[in-house]
C-alpha cells in the first residue's frame, strides 16, 4: 500500500521555501519484508522519503503486546536499503526483548534513515520523519540512536509528542546505559573472574560514542584498565588522556588479551570470524546485535566465553526513558536504582544459563516470549 501525505510545517520560514511538505511518500512494506529472516512477525513495516533531502528511512514496529513501540532513530550510511531493512527489523526486534526484560509495558520498534550522519543532517529531514512518526498516532515512541543526537530530536518534537530523548524529555540517555552496562560488566566479574572488584580488571572497549565514552569513565572511576578502539582518532585521543587508556586497533580490538571485551559501536561484531580470535572471559557491551547470528551464542559458550545478552545489559538506557514517560527523573535515584538491577537480571540469566548447559542468550530469548506470552493469554481470557 502506498500513501501520499502533505505534512505541515508549522516551522517560521526565511528561506522562500513553501510551508508545507508535498508528495511525502508512504509505503507499507510488511508483506515485502516478510522474506528477511528477521522478520518475526512485525506488525508493521513502513518506508518513506524526505521530499527536500531525497534521503528515505524505514519504521519497523515489531510488537505492541505489552504497549507502544518504542525504540530509536538510527542514521547510518547503509551500503543498500537491503541492509537498512535487515538492521531495522532485527533492532526492533531486540526492542521488544529488552522491554519484556525489564518488565517495561512497552513494546519494541525501530527507525533507520539511510544517510551519512556528518553530511546529510538537515531540519527538513527529521521534520519529515517526525511528521511520519505523528501519522503512526502513538504506536511508535521514538528517540535518538546511533547517528543522532538531541538536537535532532529537537526537530523531531516540532513535528510530533511521539518522542523522547529530546532537550525539554530527557536528554541524551547514554549515562543511564553506560551505568547498566558496567553492572552488568560487574555480574559477569563476578561470576567469571570471581571479582567482587573491577580494580585491575582489563576492559577492550570497542567504540568510543555517547555510551561507549560513559563507560570507560565509569570504568576507570572504578579503577579498571581499559584498551579503547574507535574509528575517530580524536576519540581515541581523549580517552587515553582522561583515563590513561591504551589504543587498539577498530579492527582487533576483540582480539587483544582482556579480561573483558566490551563492544559499543555496530552489531554482527561477534561471528564465525571474530569469536575464535577473542582473547577474553567475558563479552559485556552496549551494542545491539552483537550476535551476527543465534548459533554465535552457542560458540561463545563453547569457547568458555561469558556473553552478556545485549539488549539485557544495554536495557539502561531504554528504563530511563521510561521513567521519564511515567513523569519520573529519567535521571533520577528512582530510575538508577532500577537500571542497577541489570546486574541481578543477569547474573539469574548466567546461572540458569550454566545449570541448563545452553548460551545465555538463549535463557533470555526464552524469558522475553514467557512475558509476552502471559500479556497475549490475558488479552484473550478478556476479550
Amino acid at each position: 500500500m502506498t500513501e501520499i501525505l502533505t505534512l505541515p510545517d508549522t516551522r517560521p520560514r526565511q528561506d522562500g521555501i513553501a510551508s508545507s511538505y508535498q508528495d511525502l511518500e508512504l509505503k507499507d512494506i510488511t508483506a515485502k519484508a516478510q522474506v528477511f529472516a528477521d522478520f518475526d512477525d512485525h506488525e508493521w513495516v513502513l518506508d518513506a522519503r524526505c521530499p527536500f533531502t531525497g534521503l528515505h528511512f524505514i519504521i519497523a514496529i515489531h510488537d505492541t503486546t505489552l504497549g507502544p513501540a518504542l525504540g530509536g532513530c538510527r542514521m547510518w550510511p547503509y551500503p543498500s536499503a537491503t541492509d537498512a531493512m535487515r538492521d531495522a527489523l532485527r533492532l526492533s526486534r531486540g526492542m521488544t526483548c529488552k522491554a519484556a526484560l525489564a518488565d517495561l509495558d512497552l513494546g519494541g520498534g525501530k527507525a533507520v534513515i539511510i544517510g551519512d550522519p556528518k553530511t546529510d543532517k538537515c531540519e527538513d529531514l527529521f521534520a519529515s520523519f517526525g511528521a511520519v512518526v505523528e501519522y503512526l498516532g502513538g504506536r511508535y515512541i521514538t528517540g535518538e540512536d546511533l547517528g543522532t543526537s538531541v538536537g535532532d530530536m529537537d526537530w523531531v518534537e516540532k513535528q510530533t509528542s511521539h518522542v523522547i530523548g529530546t532537550t525539554r524529555r530527557g536528554g541524551d540517555p547514554a549515562s543511564m546505559t553506560a551505568l547498566g552496562v558496567s553492572e552488568g560488566i560487574k555480574a559477569g566479574a563476578r561470576v567469571r573472574l570471581g571479582s567482587e572488584s573491577l580494580a585491575g580488571v582489563t576492559v577492550a572497549v570497542q567504540g568510543l560514542g555517547h555510551v561507549g565514552y560513559a563507560l570507560c569513565k565509569r570504568l576507570a572511576g572504578e579503577g579498571a584498565r581499559l584498551i579503547v578502539a574507535d574509528i575517530d582518532d580524536d576519540r581515541i585521543a581523549r580517552a587515553q588522556e582522561q583515563f590513561g587508556a591504551a589504543r587498539g586497533s577498530p579492527g582487533k580490538i576483540h582480539a587483544v588479551e582482556a579480561d573483558v571485551f566490551a563492544p559499543c559501536a555496530l552489531g554482527a561484531v561477534l561471528n564465525d570470524d571474530t569469536i575464535p580470535e577473542l582473547r577474553c572471559e567475558v563479552v559485556a557491551g552496549s551494542a545491539n546485535n552483537q550476535l551476527e547470528a543465534e548459533r554465535h551464542g552457542e560458540a561463545l559458550r563453547r569457547r568458555g566465553i561469558l556473553y552478556a545478552p545485549d539488549y539485557v545489559i544495554n536495557s539502561g538506557g531504554l528504563i530511563s526513558v521510561a521513567m521519564g514517560l511515567e513523569g519520573e527523573n529519567p535521571n533520577g535515584a528512582k530510575a538508577g536504582a532500577l537500571v542497577c538491577r541489570i546486574g541481578a537480571t543477569l547474573a539469574e540469566i548466567f546461572v540458569r544459563a550454566e545449570a541448563e548447559g545452553v548460551s545465555p542468550d538463549l535463557i533470555a530469548n526464552r524469558l522475553a516470549r514467557e512475558r509476552i506470552a502471559r500479556r497475549h493469554a490475558r488479552i484473550a481470557k478478556v476479550t
